[in-house]
Order: C-alpha cells, then sequence, then structure tokens
C-alpha cells in the first residue's frame, strides 16, 4: 500500500490559494501574480550584472563597484594600457576593471549635487575625497562617508593605486538617500564612520552558528550606529532606517527582525551560494523585497553570504530629479542647474578636478563633523 504524504496546515493552505490562485490566472494573469508574491510575503528579483541595483523610496540609487584593478604605475593609476577604454567615460570592466571617469587615476573627479545624501560603503581599497567646502579625506577598507548634500556641494571622489607589487581590489556600495522637501535646501555636511567606530553585532543560533551584523545606520539588539547627520531623514525617528551588512556563516541561521508598520525592507546577496527563506533558495546575485513587516528566518547554504540590508519608511512627495540634481518640481531643477552655473556650490581650492592625496597608506579626514 503507498504511504501517505503527510503535510503541514501552512503547505496545505499554500497549495489551495495557488490552485484557486490558478483559476485566477486564466482571467487576469497580473492579479493572480500579485496575490501569490504577497501570500509568499517577498518578492525574488534578479540583479543586473552592471549598472544600478532597484531600490524603493527614500532610497534613490545603489550600486556595487567591484574592479580588480592591477598594479599601480608611478602616478597611482592602473599599470596598463587604456588605449581600448572610453577615457573619461569608461564602464566597460574589460579585464575586471574601469576607469570611470578619471583619465589617469580611476574614479568620479569634480561633479555638484543638491537635494540627497550619499553613503559609501567601502568593503576594500581607498577613495580620496575632496569638496567645495575644502574638506578632504582619504578612507576605505571598512570605513563609511556619509554626505548631505543639502543645498549643493561639489566633490571629488578617486580610487588611487598604491600597490606597485600586488592587483589593487576595489569593493564599495553607493547609496543615495532622499532628502524630505523641508530639508532638500538645508546646509551640505560631510561626516565619517571609520570602521572602528561602526558596531557590529555577533549572534549564534542554536547551533552555535554565527551571523554578524554591522550597523551603520539605525540599531540592532540595542546596538546604535553611529549618530547620522544632523539634516538626514535617517535622523528623523519615524524614518525608521536600517542600513546593515550581514554576514552569515555556511548553515546559520538568523532572524531578520520585526519592523514598524509602513517600513520597507530589501535585501540585496552580494556573496557566497546564498540563502533560503521558506524553503525558497534566494541565489547570490538576487535581491528580496518583503511585503510583511514579521520575523523572518533566513538560512544561509553551504558557503559564507553577505547580504546588504536597506529599510526605511518612505518620504512619499514627488520626486523630479535630472543627473546630479534630486528635487521635488522641475522648476526647481531649473533652479539648482542655475544655482550651480552662477556659484558653483562653493569654491573648488583644489589644483584640478580629481585631487589624489599622496602615495601613502594614511586615513584622516579633515572638516570631519561630530555630534558629541
Amino acid at each position: 500500500m503507498k504511504k501517505l504524504k503527510i503535510i503541514t496546515r501552512y503547505q496545505f493552505i499554500s497549495k489551495l490559494i495557488r490552485y484557486i490562485l490558478g483559476i485566477f490566472t486564466l482571467v487576469n494573469f497580473s492579479f493572480a501574480k500579485i496575490l501569490l508574491e504577497r501570500f509568499n510575503m517577498f518578492k525574488i528579483s534578479d540583479l543586473p550584472e552592471t549598472g544600478q541595483w532597484p531600490t524603493t523610496d527614500p532610497f534613490l540609487f545603489l550600486v556595487r563597484h567591484h574592479d580588480n584593478y592591477p598594479s599601480a604605475n608611478r602616478n597611482m593609476g592602473p599599470n596598463a594600457k587604456l588605449d581600448n577604454r572610453n577615457i573619461g567615460s569608461d564602464f566597460s570592466n574589460i579585464d575586471g576593471w574601469s576607469m570611470y571617469h578619471g583619465d589617469k587615476i580611476p574614479g568620479f573627479p569634480r561633479h555638484p549635487h543638491r537635494g540627497f545624501e550619499t553613503i559609501t560603503i567601502v568593503e576594500k581599497g581607498l577613495i580620496d575625497h575632496a569638496d567645495s567646502m575644502g574638506f578632504s579625506a582619504r578612507y576605505g577598507d571598512g570605513d563609511v562617508q556619509w554626505l548631505t548634500a543639502g543645498d549643493g556641494i561639489q566633490h571629488s571622489e578617486m580610487f588611487p593605486l598604491l600597490n606597485q607589487n600586488e592587483n589593487n581590489q576595489m569593493d564599495f556600495f553607493q547609496i543615495w538617500i532622499n532628502l524630505k522637501s523641508t530639508q532638500k535646501r538645508v546646509k551640505p555636511n560631510f561626516s565619517m564612520f571609520w570602521k572602528d567606530e561602526i558596531p557590529k553585532v555577533s549572534v549564534f543560533d542554536h547551533n552555535n552558528i554565527k551571523t554578524e551584523v554591522e550597523i551603520i545606520a539605525g540599531e540592532y539588539k540595542q546596538n546604535n550606529a553611529p549618530k547620522s547627520p544632523p539634516n538626514s531623514y535617517a535622523s528623523d525617528s519615524d524614518s525608521h532606517i536600517n542600513i546593515w551588512k550581514i554576514m552569515m556563516d555556511p548553515k546559520s541561521n538568523w532572524t531578520l527582525p520585526k519592523v514598524e508598520s509602513g517600513a520597507s525592507r530589501t535585501i540585496y546577496i552580494y556573496e557566497g551560494k546564498g540563502i533560503k527563506i521558506n524553503d525558497k533558495t534566494i541565489s547570490s546575485g538576487q535581491m528580496v523585497q518583503f511585503y510583511n513587516h514579521e520575523e523572518m528566518l533566513l538560512t544561509c547554504l553551504d558557503s559564507q553570504t553577505k547580504i546588504l540590508l536597506l529599510q526605511a519608511k518612505p518620504i512619499n512627495e514627488p520626486i523630479y530629479k535630472y543627473g546630479p540634481f534630486v528635487m521635488n518640481t522641475r522648476e526647481e531643477i531649473v533652479e539648482a542647474f542655475s544655482d550651480y552655473n552662477k556659484t558653483g556650490f562653493g569654491e573648488w581650492v583644489w589644483k584640478d578636478s580629481g585631487p589624489v592625496h599622496g602615495k601613502e597608506y594614511k586615513k584622516f579626514a579633515f572638516g570631519d563633523y561630530k555630534i558629541k
């Protein structure tokens, strides 16, 4: 006699709803698809191989720059020929790296912003910062820079290559986060969160396997991130912003905490083989957008996996953006260009458009604003 297969109540309800929605599909495929996603409590999507990753309000932009530069030449650029690259706008990833808007040293020379914030999270490599407030910095290898563009700023972000004997690894995230309409014209602000200032919380599951949560914004298990800039949306307690880097050891289990109603959350799996949620496998190179606010159990597969989490309550205001400016109306964009042409958003005191800060491996920041 064939043995009956016993299923759980959850599995029974899931199968029943899928059967019913399968009938709805004949009438309205889109409606059925949305209901299926909502029932599953999350949506899985593939990340693009290059370029910007999808985000939700208030996050405007997310990109991972992951370059394996060759050894450095004497001028802190790549010791390689640049003939086959579109210098000035090289996003080719030829041989596993790009020059971006740099001509001799990779990076992003002088460019303006208004109306939002940039958060730069560096895992490997160094970035040389300079801006029209006169501030400068060299940071990287675990550090985070938080720049509130506000009323307007020019800055450069260059990637000096210091190692002349081995390859130079560059790996960082840049996130753009919106500002409320009432905060878009605030005074610009530059802050550094140094590696040792950023809390890293280790939790262990029932098998004593570790997951580490690095808190760049928000809080986790009563551990608070460094204080956000004063006019940031993240400084508003009602924003419920969390920006975490999560590193799960092989076979570990970790519970994504419950969040306040109204906050959205997305995770991006960017290294390792991936995780499982409710028996669904999410591989590296995929993202998960959650539809519920309850706890969710994540199970790591058989290799260490790295995850970026973005969580926040949406601002829910009109967005009008053009290039480096993000405002609420077209008229404000026109005004931003006019102001930039008149004032340059401050004085550029540097000798060139992409200054770098020497060949010595030394981190520093001049003009770093701290809230005690």
